[in-house]
């Protein structure tokens, strides 16, 4: 990344101290090089939440993220986790509890729009709280809201409201789970942006986050997204990441397989049934993903020679630079309610009740697990 230099000092955002760089506009600090001659400079996402009262995403890594939230346990503050439904254990921040301390954290799950009209929602909300807790997150609240379709938004706020007090609110989360659209919804409902933004710097504030001014004189302090490098979402191509990230609602496709059957989610996944009585297999993968039956001993030559093809997206060029794949593979026991979830991708509940042996190959680095049933 180049920063730019001003004799020995670089230069940094007059709004939120981030060293400046004109090279990559989803780090922390880019500005285009044409505004530098402004003054005073301030990096893009300040230029946003100043002219726009709107935050842009940023990116940083796991290790830059950790150092970030170390700070936030030393603070009175409300710290809101936005995660992602579709995507829940690839987006949920691991060990965010030892990090924030003592402080509240109000859990806030995005993307309700993508599941199934006919969900039992109190269901959801139950799932979540027991799989937040399995995490060791200790949540005041559980809010889930649909950026998307603006739903759930004003509990969230009431939410915020019944338990800020007299608290900084930290916005923490990961890439693509709509943090920037919870952010820009708190600017316009809480913070007079007739202050400069520079009067928002405050003292001992990490430089990769953004301060914003509330009327109380407390702040919404926007932190950068992690980057999770097991999520699909990280790995595919800019033009393949619509057909993987649905947009839409969910339309569960089940599937009656015997043992000796595979289904290929596209040419970016395969699972295999090895063993187990006939059942059924309900597939929630986002519609931009075509589902290709074949047979068990068969799929090896089909991926080989019909991958970008008859097996896309990828296309064969990106199907090349994606990782290798690995295998995993997982018993379900007998009389149990689970998912085999692929993150990022989506997942495949198993519905029968006699049990199964099962796999999954997917790029190297993707998280697949098995876990109790979402729905």
């Amino acid at each position: 990344m180049t920063e730019i230099s001003d004799g020995l000092q670089a230069v940094k955002c007059s709004g939120c101290g981030i060293r400046l760089q004109t090279v990559q506009p989803e780090l922390p600090g880019y500005v285009p090089e044409k505004a530098l001659d402004k003054e005073p400079v301030i990096c893009q996402r300040c230029f946003r939440i100043k002219n726009y009262n709107e935050s842009s995403s940023v990116t940083v890594d796991q290790d830059e993220f950790l150092a970030l939230l170390s700070r936030i346990g030393d603070k009175d503050a409300l710290v809101i986790h936005i995660v992602d439904l579709f995507d829940f254990e690839g987006s949920l921040i691991s060990g965010l509890q030892r990090f924030v301390g003592s402080n509240p954290v109000l859990l806030a799950v995005n993307k309700t729009d993508l599941l199934p009209k006919v969900t039992n929602w109190n269901k959801i909300r139950n799932w979540i709280q027991k799989q937040a807790k399995e995490q060791g997150l200790r949540t005041t609240d559980i809010v889930l809201c649909s950026a998307k379709k603006n739903h759930g938004f004003d509990r969230l706020l009431e939410a915020v409201a019944e338990q800020r007090g007299n608290r900084d609110v930290y916005v923490v989360g990961a890439t693509n789970v709509g943090k920037s659209t919870f952010i820009n919804r708190l600017i316009r409902d809480y913070s007079d942006m007739e202050q400069e933004l520079t009067t928002s710097r405050y003292p001992g504030t990490t430089l990769d986050m953004v301060n914003i001014p509330l009327d109380d004189g407390h702040f919404i302090i926007d932190t950068p997204g992690i980057v999770y490098p097991w999520r699909f979402s990280e790995i595919v191509s800019r033009k393949d990441l619509a057909a993987v990230m649905p947009d839409k609602p969910l339309k569960p496709a089940a599937y009656q397989l015997d043992s000796g059957q595979t289904l290929f989610f596209g040419g970016m996944a395969r699972f295999d049934f090895i063993e187990g009585a006939h059942q059924s297999f309900t597939c929630y993968i986002g519609g931009g993903l075509k589902i290709h039956r074949t047979k068990l001993d068969k799929a090896n030559d089909l991926y080989a020679n019909h991958v970008g093809e008859l097996l896309s997206p990828p296309s064969k060029e990106d199907a090349d630079a994606m990782p290798e794949w690995t295998r995993h593979e997982f018993r379900i026991p007998k009389g149990s309610e689970s998912d085999i979830y692929i993150s990022g991708l989506g997942w495949i509940k198993v519905n029968g009740n006699s049990g199964a042996l099962v796999a999954v190959h997917a790029p190297r680095g993707i998280r697949v697990l098995v876990r109790p049933s979402l729905i």
